[in-house]
């Protein structure tokens, strides 16, 4: 056993530090990112907004995916759709928008049986949709070294798609998917507003700190990083392209939407964690004896199309980069100064 005393600090722990800036107007902000990925088969490029719709089944869904193209914004699309509905649906996509690179193919690691069956089903609607070169490769443990081979296995059988890996949220982890042949690291355990892990398991990372730590260790590898979870607002997600992330995924604050596919009812749209018992019950046949469920259920306020969400979001993130003088999104972590505070909002009054 041992401690570690240094600080780890999550989004509420801080706020960003204006600065004198040169950028009279959000509306000069570029809120959009090249990025280059060195793939075994060569480079890949791609740009948008790297904003990524959670690859939950409320969430992940065919129909944000298409909304979030307005934006230039990516969706990964739950692993539960059958290769039918991907023939279908993928095939709208890419007459509705060619040329775009938004859908992310998600696939988990089950046993040696279900491991072949998710590789084989990749294998299938990968080689029909060669406009999808993302795959995401979902675990909720990123730490087991069944994991690490998996990601070498599919980097060898993949050579022509970029690869998210995780979850993971420390140094060592992120180098070592990376090293496995992860392009981008998925970070974040505990955060999200479905998770339970944390208060089942004890185990978890504060997200500020998780983002900069992966951030540092993905970037000195020519690696990128995703944050995964705990955005609960979008000056959250303005502090973790702060803290140097270089993609976003969202859940809860999409959950609400039009587009999601939560059953609406009358306290709201409803909304699960993927390990939680709905979950488990609606995939799995149940939570299996050996385990305990890390997800809750909730229901969350209608919001609307998530174009509403996506213009709060770019609108927090323009200011943002206007308070401390980026004028690219990429620079915002450059010219991020975090400060820690004990209060971050002035809560007398609540929103009706």
């Amino acid at each position: 056993m041992k401690i570690e005393d240094d600080v780890k600090l999550d989004f509420a722990d801080v706020l960003i530090r204006p600065k004198r800036s040169n950028l009279d107007s959000r509306s000069k902000v570029d809120v959009e990112r090249t990025f280059k990925f060195k793939l075994p088969s060569g480079e890949f490029v791609w740009r948008g907004v790297p904003i990524v719709a959670a690859n939950m089944d409320t969430v992940g869904t065919f129909e944000m995916a298409n909304s979030l193209a307005d934006y230039g914004a990516m969706c990964a699309i739950h692993k539960y759709y059958s290769e039918e509905d991907w023939g279908r649906e993928a095939s709208s996509w890419l007459r509705k928008h060619s040329g775009l690179c938004g859908l992310i193919y998600t696939m988990g690691m089950g046993n040696d049986s279900t491991t072949l069956t998710e590789i084989q089903k990749a294998e299938k609607i990968l080689n029909a949709h060669k406009h999808v070169r993302f795959i995401c490769l979902d675990v909720a443990n990123g730490y087991t070294e069944k994991f690490v081979n998996y990601v070498k296995t599919i980097r060898g059988l993949f050579p022509d798609h970029v690869i998210i890996a995780g979850n993971v949220v420390t140094r060592e982890m992120t180098e070592a998917l990376i090293l496995s042949g992860a392009n981008i690291i998925k970070a974040g355990i505990g955060p999200g507003s479905v998770c339970t892990t944390r208060k089942v398991a004890g185990v978890g990372y504060p997200q500020l700190s998780c983002i900069m730590e992966c951030a540092d260790a993905a970037h000195g590898l020519g690696g990128y990083v995703l944050s995964d979870g705990g955005c609960t607002c979008p000056g959250d997600v303005a502090k973790a392209f702060g803290a140097g992330a270089d993609f976003i995924m969202i859940g809860g604050m999409f959950a609400g939407t039009d587009e999601s596919a939560g059953q609406e009812t009358e306290n709201g749209k409803e909304f699960y964690g993927m390990s939680s018992a709905t979950a488990m019950e609606k995939h799995s046949g149940g939570v299996a004896t050996y385990r305990a469920a890390e997800g809750k259920k909730v229901f969350v306020k209608k919001t609307g199309p998530v174009a509403n969400i996506m213009q709060q979001i770019l609108g927090g993130v323009r200011s943002a980069c206007t308070y401390v003088g980026a004028a690219r999104l990429k620079d915002l972590s450059k010219c991020t100064t975090f400060i820690r505070v004990n209060r971050q909002l002035n809560n007398i009054f609540q929103e009706n």
